[in-house]
């Protein structure tokens, strides 16, 4: 039997979480933390009988994820996104491999837009932690560029995939990009410096370094879409934070 709780923040997924809760079923706890969905996802939820709806604030993809794992029946946590899917490589490393609890487990990630597969763009064969014990560590309270603390802990590849269905239109990546820059800025506001200038130079070089140097153009279109995409992030992240601290700075001025 499986030991191992799949644990899921999500806020309107409805799109791809029914994907990502098939891919599940074999898991005996499934923990669903919603923050205010109203697209219909909680609806999508109730359908699966193991997964286990929460409703709940989100302040930071940190403390939320450490929160929702809070609620898990299992000590081992599999975090795993709305739009992602277990393959059935990595269900059965997880029903079969003996796990050790002082250690973190990577999983490879393969990337897709819509039902295209990217093999470029840094998106290829990503390796990411997202299986660990949560009575020895849990994830850093960061609100962006979260991760499981990893202090004293051994880390390990565990067997098969998960597949990332993270943009299904070009809106995707504007809604992600405009939310996940504003975070980066809270989070870093008065405490990291920014520019004008910081902002171009790194939008420019983001793009650069997706397009040309991990070959996203043989991606194709989608490969011009991601670099865009990364470009423009990074570019609003620190723009972002340029005119935080300046409005920090006029208030204790």
């Amino acid at each position: 039997m499986m030991n191992v709780s799949a644990v899921m923040i999500v806020k309107n997924g409805a799109r791809t979480i029914r994907k990502s809760l098939e891919s599940l079923k074999e898991f005996n706890d499934v923990i669903v933390y919603d923050n205010g969905s109203d697209d219909g996802t909680q609806d999508i939820v109730k359908e699966f009988l193991n997964a286990h709806l929460i409703e709940g604030v989100f302040d930071g993809f940190g403390t939320t994820k450490n929160r929702a794992a809070s609620y898990a029946k299992n000590d081992w946590i599999l975090i795993i996104d709305s739009d992602e899917v277990v393959d059935e490589e990595l269900l059965h490393a997880l029903k079969t491999k003996v796990l050790d609890p002082k250690s973190i487990y990577i999983v490879n990630f393969l990337a897709f837009y819509k039902e295209i597969q990217i093999k470029h763009c840094g998106w290829n064969n990503q390796k990411i932690r997202r299986l660990y014990n949560k009575t020895v560590t849990r994830f850093n309270d960061n609100a962006v560029h979260e991760n499981i603390i990893d202090e004293g802990m051994k880390k390990e590849a565990i067997e098969g995939n998960m597949k990332h269905y993270s943009y299904m239109s070009i809106s995707d990546f504007i809604v992600k990009l405009d939310r996940y820059s504003t975070l980066f800025a809270n989070d870093n506001a008065g405490k990291k410096s920014s520019s004008p200038l910081k902002a171009f130079f790194n939008g420019l070089y983001s793009f650069f370094r997706t397009y040309i140097l991990k070959r996203g153009f043989l991606d194709g279109y989608a490969g011009l879409i991601i670099a865009f995409s990364h470009m423009a992030t990074n570019f609003y992240k620190y723009i972002k934070l340029y005119e935080m601290n300046q409005e920090l700075k006029s208030k204790r001025g």
